[in-house]
């Protein structure tokens, strides 16, 4: 039933949000820089689908990495299944960490 493209959906219920005082967004990776292009920096971006680099994408479609995800505008990453999943789950962020910092 959504008509517009997504990403103009996207940002058009932010700005409502926004306009109705909110302080955050969870959004795709992919919409990160619009959303932060129109609603600036004090509306604050919660993006899921982050997955290190080679991790599996299992269900999410719309993915990123955490270096990509941050230098597009987010604020808080959710890491989630390429931790908890992990044998080593100390390890795997540790890795994250270490990709972060290159």
């Amino acid at each position: 039933g959504i008509e517009s493209e997504l990403s103009d959906h996207v940002l058009r219920l932010a700005q409502l949000g926004a306009a109705a005082g909110i302080n955050g967004v969870v959004a795709s990776p992919h919409e990160i820089q619009i959303l932060r292009n129109k609603l600036g920096a004090h509306v604050k971006l919660v993006v899921p689908g982050v997955r290190p680099a080679g991790s599996d994408a299992a269900d999410q479609k719309r993915i990123m990495t955490p270096r990509a995800a941050l230098e597009a505008g987010a604020d808080y990453l959710v890491i989630g299944r390429p931790i908890t999943a992990d044998p080593d789950p100390a390890g795997a962020v540790a890795r994250i960490l270490d990709e972060l910092s290159r």
